[in-house]
């Protein structure tokens, strides 16, 4: 793969994984314009790991918050009298991410 098209990947990644959008349709749609075969290896091996690098980029950014949401759960199942916002928020991730846990 050209560096340049791994820039314009990388660009097209990095736009849409934080829209309400396919991030990895995007980057498929992208790829065949560039003329590559999306289901070869190396260009799945690629999408794998630009789509990585972004998710530790959100994880990075978040980082404080997700401490946050984490103590705040913690916190309200070992004492209930402390939940607050941050203990239902957790709840609120954990029950949004069972579906894909259960089909992953």
């Amino acid at each position: 793969m050209e560096l340049i098209h791994a820039i314009i990947l990388g660009i097209v990644e990095g736009v849409t994984e934080f829209l309400p959008i396919s991030s990895t349709g995007h980057l498929t749609i992208a790829e065949k314009l560039l003329g590559y075969q999306v289901d070869a290896i190396s260009i799945t091996a690629f999408t794998a790991v630009v789509q990585v690098g972004a998710i530790a980029a959100a994880i990075v950014y978040f980082r404080k918050d997700i401490v946050r949401i984490a103590k705040g759960w913690w916190i309200g199942l070992t004492k209930p009298s402390k939940r607050g916002n941050d203990y239902w928020m957790g709840w609120y991730i954990v029950i949004g991410t069972a579906p894909i846990a259960v089909v992953g």
